[in-house]
């Protein structure tokens, strides 16, 4: 079976203003207020709980920062866990491109570099976490993108050959996931970062989810 194989943070949902309130809890914790913003940070929110520790502790100029960075990751993850789905919003048209490919006779399924626990807590929130057939996070394996074999697993997992499947995403962590592979890559252009999305030559942008059904055969093939 062909699997199209979604990224979650950037690529599904738009997680970033839970994810910087997080941090910012972090930073408050620390005496230091809100070091993010919400909208211009949030490209970082979509690369982790450490990337978003890293920036604002360089922005304090702080003298042991990879010492923080692991004292608050915790922090971070409870603080984010308690309050998940303030903010976060599907975006447009992602569940009806998803219905639309399972209808097609397509495998779906989520692998995410967010914890799995984290992942499926969001979904469930969300109310789409049975609309997947799989949904692999950080910590399900050994390994974690961009290894192949968490994209591979996830398919598996899903009923699906993981030589025939597809990823969509949005950062380069997804793309050198997809080279490493050997598997086509689409890249959405909505998120954060999507400016930065066609530097990565996937082999195809995606701007706007209603086009999803018809992309994913020119890349893996019709069911």
């Amino acid at each position: 079976m062909k699997t199209v194989v979604f990224d979650l943070d950037g690529t599904l949902a738009d997680t970033s203003g839970d994810l910087i309130a997080a941090a910012n809890a972090c930073f408050r914790d620390m005496g230091a207020g809100d070091l993010l913003d919400a909208r211009k940070d949030a490209g970082t929110a979509l690369k982790g709980g450490r990337a978003m520790l890293r920036l604002g502790l360089d922005r304090l100029d702080h003298a042991d920062g990879a010492a923080m960075i692991e004292r608050y990751y915790p922090f971070l993850l409870k603080a984010y866990g308690e309050s998940i789905d303030t903010h976060t919003v599907l975006y447009p048209g992602a569940m009806d491109a998803v219905e639309a490919l399972k209808i097609a006779g397509y495998r779906v399924a989520i692998c995410t570099n967010k914890p799995e626990g984290l992942a499926h807590t969001l979904l469930t929130r969300l109310g789409v976490r049975d609309a997947f057939g799989a949904m692999l996070g950080a910590d399900s394996l050994a390994v974690r993108k961009p290894d192949p074999e968490h994209l591979f697993e996830t398919a598996r997992r899903a009923g699906g050959d993981p030589a025939q499947c597809c990823l969509v995403g949005d950062t380069v962590t997804d793309r050198d996931t997809a080279v490493a592979a050997g598997v086509p890559c689409i890249l959405v252009t909505f998120g954060p970062s999507g400016e930065d999305m066609a530097a990565l030559n996937p082999e195809a942008l995606l701007h706007d989810y209603t086009h999803l059904p018809a992309l994913v055969p020119s890349l893996i093939g019709e069911i």
